[in-house]
């Protein structure tokens, strides 16, 4: 049974720095592309960044490049996005998603499976 737990979520000040940190279980790892998505009440679900499966390529929304990193460890089956420079705009329950082969379906929201979430607040 395919897991992927998301951690690290919280409540931060505009201008703090936040790492989320999805670990995934009862999957080839690497032959999955990986993404985070997030989410506010009453709008779509809403791509963020999406990482290969062999960490080689990444892709993000505009409106988070430069300030937000994907990154994996494939020996740990895990994904993290390291978010900085955090504004209340990006105040938004926050989902680790999974898509085997490429990234291209995953950063459309085309994805395999799905974490539970996790809830980032942004406070000015």
């Amino acid at each position: 049974q395919v897991q992927l737990a998301e951690s690290g979520g919280g409540l931060v000040q505009v201008g703090e720095s936040l790492t989320l940190s999805c670990a995934a279980t009862g999957l080839s790892f690497s032959n999955y592309a990986m993404g985070w998505f997030r989410q506010v009440p009453g709008k779509d679900r809403e791509f963020v960044a999406a990482i290969t499966g062999d960490g080689s390529f990444t892709y993000y929304t505009d409106v988070v490049k430069g300030r937000f990193t994907i990154s994996r460890d494939n020996a740990k089956s895990a994904v993290n996005l390291r978010m900085n420079r955090l504004k209340p705009e990006d105040t938004a329950v926050y989902y680790c998603a999974a898509r085997e082969g490429s990234i291209y379906y995953i950063s459309k929201g085309e994805t395999d499976y799905w974490g539970q979430g996790t809830q980032v607040t942004v406070s000015s």
